[in-house]
């Protein structure tokens, strides 16, 4: 059954099964699948189920053929209906700032129990030169710039320390081989991409001998970053006391605490590693990665890749932070904005109590919308719709939106401008 033109398209959408995952329905990402509305066309998958013996762990939303998002009541592929339709579905000014006819963002929910891999995304000349070589590997030739907005409580390791605390604590005898005492008076990004390279290919035994030494200091040793021997044992927990990436996050890389609302940026090339939360996040359409840590040593990069992709800037754990500002089209002020320093796409959180309203001017690019939490009555240039709890919705653009709470509702819009930021 082909799909005809909508202002917006109720989507069923599904989550994937990975390791780090929350268990069965202690995963916001599964809770919110199963609670999507049934078939009513002849989709290709049945309804979601949630087992409770799996870790279900992200969540996707939209076009990615990895796992793609389907119309709820035809069935129909999402990307299969843009194609037919991309001037109204994509519109003309985001065809032609992208050159094709696809949705340049990926939004996600993820629910994290466990350290995720120590990665970044390659930049888009490595990843066009990696999916040529390598295509079953890495999946398209794009980048990955990426930001995540915390529902509660959230624990990540993102891009690195300032220099000088670094050299601060590569002066602790366990790790001055990293770096000689007398190269730390003048301590460079030079000298920082050498120590994670030596982290990293250091050998089992001498990071269980490191991690022993760590472990065993008072916290006071650790300066201002008294969290270390604790979290240490707690990564060495997950993955192995011998897994080098707990060197190199705990040595050289921010340590973040972020409530709800709050959120980070991770740019193209970035370190980073999610330790704990539900976040939604989006990226860059691209599913490209390198890991080097809290994985499997089989399962690991090439570390030389992976250190000559590095980002260095900026230095600082503030610099990392996105902070919401008042959303332009938003009519009642219920919306905040996101804007990470991207072009592939923005977020919105919209949040209204019981009894509360709010309308959002249209954008000139594409739009997914979901209740992250609540519900509400909603209006798509008119149309009506449904917004429970987890439902998701596909909004072509110049499409204004009317919401309607009577008992509350959370709304996050991954979005993308024809214009250019």
């Amino acid at each position: 059954m082909a799909t005809q033109i909508q202002p917006a398209y109720r989507l069923k959408c599904s989550c994937n099964q990975y390791p780090w995952g929350k268990q069965g329905s202690e995963s916001i990402s599964a809770r919110l699948c199963k609670k999507q509305p049934g078939w009513d066309g002849d989709g290709p998958q049945e309804d979601f189920k949630i087992d409770e013996e799996k870790a279900y762990a992200e969540m996707w939303m939209g076009t990615y053929p990895v796992l793609p998002s389907y119309v709820a009541d035809t069935g129909e592929d999402l990307q299969d209906v843009i194609d037919r339709h991309p001037q109204e579905l994509l519109g003309e000014e985001v065809i032609k700032k992208f050159g094709h006819s696809k949705l340049p963002y990926l939004p996600k929910v993820l629910s994290i129990s466990k350290a995720l891999p120590l990665q970044l995304h390659p930049n888009k000349d490595v990843a066009s030169k990696l999916h040529k070589e390598k295509p079953d590997a890495f999946t398209d030739p794009n980048h990955k710039p990426e930001i995540a907005l915390a529902l509660g409580k959230f624990e990540a390791f993102c891009g690195f320390k300032p220099l000088a605390d670094i050299a601060e604590l590569l002066k602790i005898d366990a790790l001055q081989r990293f770096s000689p005492h007398d190269q730390l008076s003048n301590f460079t990004n030079d000298k920082l991409k050498e120590v994670v390279r030596k982290m990293l290919t250091t050998s089992d035994e001498d990071v269980r001998s490191i991690y022993k030494a760590l472990t065993s200091l008072p916290e006071s040793k650790f300066g201002k970053d008294t969290y270390i021997p604790n979290l240490a044992q707690r990564l060495a927990e997950q993955y192995s006391s011998a897994d080098p990436g707990i060197l190199v996050a705990l040595i050289t890389m921010n340590y973040l605490v972020l409530n709800a609302g709050e959120s980070i940026w991770i740019p193209a090339d970035g370190i980073h590693a999610y330790l704990s939360g539900d976040i939604i996040e989006c990226m860059a359409r691209s599913n490209n990665v390198l890991n080097t840590g809290f994985c499997p040593r089989a399962k690991r990069s090439n570390v030389d890749l992976f250190c000559e992709c590095l980002t260095f800037s900026p230095h600082s754990a503030e610099e990392r932070l996105l902070k919401p500002k008042p959303y332009s089209r938003s009519k009642n002020g219920k919306t905040q904005l996101y804007a990470p320093p991207m072009s592939e796409f923005d977020m919105l959180q919209t949040e209204l109590k019981a009894g509360e309203s709010e309308e959002l001017g249209a954008s000139s690019g594409p739009s997914i919308i979901i209740a992250s939490n609540g519900n509400a009555s909603m209006k798509v240039c008119g149309k009506a719709f449904d917004l429970n709890e987890g439902f998701v919705y596909f909004v072509a653009p110049g499409s204004e939106i009317e919401l309607d709470s009577k008992g509350g509702l959370l709304m996050h819009t991954a979005f993308v401008e024809g214009a250019t930021k």
